[in-house]
Parts: structure tokens; sequence; C-alpha cells
């Protein structure tokens, strides 16, 4: 194989001979686009009887050079056609130009539709302009029928590099296209429901609405400390009290934690909250959106997530967290003593920072011991209160929440509360959080300004957060999360 920088010199001297020889500028302004060759093949018979010219730009892809006419594929938005190119046709200046062109170059073309003798609809090009002079070569090679595949073969490479992973996988495309489109539907069936969209700040002087480690900044000219959120919800929730009955956020989140097939220090949240409503209404609220999208994504509710096909079609199993442990594992954790409760903890290899809290004990149990098993669709409720102080406790025994985790294939989907609107006992449970601070670096500080945000008088409410990373995961088929993070975060080589 070529030392890659002698590649890169061919080409910069390949840039002088195109100005100098040809007269031509190798990276023009602009250029008009009218056509793309998906329009082109689909309606084929249309410009093929009309004798229309077409006018497409792409990236040469394949190049096949003979004499005095040849043939090259390039790829656009849409995908890949190939060109017929001859001297007779474009000139002999223009002509000699193509043929010392590069796979990676990007050119414009005009020309009439048709089919060559073996039927591959083809542009027969009459005008060629070169828009960009390609110098790094691509990783792709050419097979014996003239088309090109990935010499991709390390992932890491591939995330370092996304720009070439993308010009060479059609199919790494397709996943970025479906990323773009679920998200578009999920803001569509929100504003629908009349939730208006909304943007909150990134850099907070505190953080709060979930237990994880911050990243930390520093404004200058205020001399503070400031930290990107790690959730969309104290804003949010300030937006409650302040009338907007219905809203939502699909923005970044970031947390300064491990990386592994599910976790990505930036990953990307939706977060919504409706007025009067509560944990049951989130529940319905999530069968919907994530239905719904399947059905618009894919056509079909069933998914694949690596060997396992999963059937998102609802209803969705509802189970108490505490009778989901019963049901997997045979534990009653209801029926154990603390000291038999915090044994089962040990025994798994589970672990309770600080003092030990029963409520904690039961939801690492779960962790442990259920969570991976559930692979169908499954609300976990009614965790232990001592698991969130942001949600309300439950009506019938205060010793849990109301409140839902969505686990589908092992992982968690989404976390939906009926929200704490009690200023008193909302002071309170923060409070005793931030104490653990002295236990646990993740424990979130005391957010008086948030306080004091609920003792204005915030409605009855619930609210709902979605991994929108995980759920393209789930929608695309894709097992790690850097396959659906366009620039996932990478060590520095």
């Amino acid at each position: 194989m070529e030392d890659t920088n002698s590649l890169i010199q061919i080409r910069k001297d390949k840039i002088e001979q195109i100005k100098n020889e040809f007269n031509v500028n190798p990276f023009p302004y602009r250029y008009d686009v009218t056509d793309c060759s998906n329009e082109i093949i689909d309606n084929f018979k249309k410009y093929s009887e009309e004798e229309r010219i077409v006018s497409i730009a792409g990236r040469i892809m394949a190049l096949r050079i003979m004499g005095k006419a040849s043939f090259c594929t390039i790829q656009d938005k849409a995908g890949k056609i190939q060109l017929y190119v001859s001297d007779k046709n474009i000139g002999n200046d223009p002509y000699s130009l193509f043929k010392i062109l590069d796979i990676g170059d990007i050119i414009g073309v005009k020309g009439t539709v048709k089919k060559t003798k073996v039927g591959e609809i083809t542009v027969y090009i009459t005008e060629l302009t070169l828009l960009t002079k390609n110098i790094r070569p691509i990783p792709i090679v050419k097979e014996k029928d003239g088309e090109s595949f990935d010499l991709f073969s390390n992932k890491e490479l591939r995330y370092r590099n996304r720009q070439l992973d993308l010009i060479v996988n059609q199919d790494v495309k397709e996943t970025f296209f479906k990323r773009i489109s679920i998200i578009k539907n999920i803001k569509k069936i929100l504003d629908s429901k009349e939730f208006m969209e909304v943007e909150t700040p990134i850099l907070q002087p505190l953080y709060g609405g979930a237990s994880a480690a911050p990243f930390i900044s520093h404004h200058n000219a205020l001399d503070i400390d400031l930290y990107l959120r790690i959730s969309l919800e104290p804003y949010l929730k300030r937006l409650i009290v302040g009338g907007f009955d219905r809203v939502y956020e699909i923005g970044k989140c970031f947390r300064n934690e491990g990386i592994d097939r599910t976790h990505n220090p930036e990953f990307t949240m939706l977060e919504l909250y409706q007025s009067y409503g509560d944990f049951n209404d989130m529940m319905s609220l999530a069968e919907e959106l994530i239905i719904e999208t399947a059905l618009a994504i894919n056509g079909t509710t069933k998914v694949k997530m690596g060997d396992t096909e999963i059937d998102l079609k609802g209803p969705w199993k509802k189970i108490k967290m505490t009778d989901a442990i019963k049901e997997y594992s045979g534990i009653d954790v209801m029926a154990l003593s603390d000291s038999e409760l915090e044994s089962e903890v040990k025994k798994h290899g589970g672990e309770i920072k600080g003092e030990f809290i029963r409520g904690l004990a039961i939801n690492e149990l779960f962790e442990l011991l259920v969570e991976d098993k559930l692979i169908d669709p499954t609300f976990i409720t009614h965790q232990p209160v001592e698991t969130t102080p942001l949600c309300k406790p439950d009506t019938e025994d205060e010793k849990f929440l109301q409140r839902f985790e969505l686990i589908i294939n092992g992982t968690e989907f989404a976390n939906a509360y009926s929200e704490s609107n009690d200023p008193v006992f909302q002071r309170k449970t923060l409070y005793e959080q931030s104490l653990r601070r002295v236990v646990d670096d993740e424990a979130p500080p005391m957010d008086e300004n948030f306080v004091q945000a609920i003792e204005a008088g915030m409605p009855p409410t619930g609210g709902m957060g979605i991994g929108m990373d995980r759920l393209v995961m789930l929608l695309t088929g894709e097992t790690s999360i850097r396959d659906v993070l366009l620039f996932p975060t990478m060590k520095p080589e």
C-alpha cells in the first residue's frame, strides 16, 4: 500500500496541474443542482422519453478509464448513479481533466439519462465541472466490477473518522437519517398534543434532577463555577410553575461517568412535563410515543437487538418493583429484615454507599437480579421512596413512589414520576439527599432556588424522561450507543 503522505502530495501536484494546464479552479464557489440519483432512477422512463437535461453533483466512488470513453459512479445525498463520460460528448480538454481525477473528488455534471447495453441507468454527460479536488484518499478500493467497498474493519477508526465512515458506508448514513426521522416524529406527536418545545440553560450554577457527577467549568467575568446540566428537569419544572402547562425539550445532557455500550458522557434526553397529569398519564404517553414512532420509521412494532426480536406492540406489562424481584429472583424483600436484606445485597455483589438504607437496598437488588431479564417492554413501578426526592409517594403506601422505569431488552429507556409539588416535603427530601454527598459524590447539592420556585405553587404534574440515543438504538437495531452518535466521545490518540 502506498504511503498516505506520498498520495497526498501527488494529489496536491494535480491541483497545480489543474490550475495551470487546464486553467480550472478546483474549488469553485457553487453549482446548480436540480436532480438527485434516486429521482433519476425512479423516474427513468419519463426523464429518458423527454430527453431531459439533468444536473447532479456527487463524489466519485468508482472509476473505469477506457481510452476515449469511460464510466464512473458518483454518490450524492440519495445514493449512487453511473455516469458515461466521453471526449466526443464533453470535448478533449474536459475529458483529459476527467482522466486525472481520483476517487473522492466531487464533480457536477449535466446530461441525458439512458440505459447502457447491459441495462444500467446512466447519465450520459455533456458537461463536467470539478467542484472539489480530494487530496486525502478515502478508505475504499475497487472491486472487479468497478464498485467500491468499505476498508474500515476497525470500528474505533470509523468513530474517529465519521466523515469517512458516512462516505463509504451507506448503512451508517441510513442509521443517522433514521435518527433524524425518529426525533422529528417524536416532536410531531408532542406538538399535536399541545406540548410546547422550549430551551433551557445548559450551563447552570447548580446541577440537579438526577444522581450523577457533573462536568465543571468556570466563568471568568462572573468568577463563578458553572456546571454542564446532568438533567433537563429543574428548569422545565420552573416553566410549569410559570404557567406553561405542557412543555418538552430534546437536548444534550452531560454526566462525568464511564463509557460503555449504553453510556456516553454527552447524550440526548427528551424530558416532558404535563400539568394536571400523573405517572399513569406518562405510561400511556410513553407507549404511544414509542409504538407510533416505530410504526412511522419501520412500518412494524417488531425490532431486533442483536439476535433478540422484540415486539413493542402494547399494552406493556406493569409490575411493582418488589413484585418483580420476587417473580424473577424468588426473593420476597417485603418479608426480609434490614439485616437480611443487606446480606442479600452483599451476597449478590451489590453495595450501598454509606449507612444502610432499606429502599436503596431494594433498588440495588432489582438492578442486580432482575433488570437484565426484562426483554419485552415492562413498566417497573413503585420504587422505594428513598430512590428519588423529586417524586410523590404513593397514596396507598408512602414507603413507595408513584414512579415507573421502562425497561426493554434489559435496559432503562424511560423514567417518569407523579412530580412532587409539596414545597415543604420537597425541601426536606432534597436536603436529605444533599447530606449523602459525604458518602456519595453523585448526590446533587441542595437547590434552594428550585424549592423557592415550587413554593410559588406548582400544579399536579406528570413528568417523564426518555433517553433518545437508546431509543434510536432500539429502532435501528444498533447494539452500541456509539453507532447512533455521529461523534461519540473518544480519548485523543
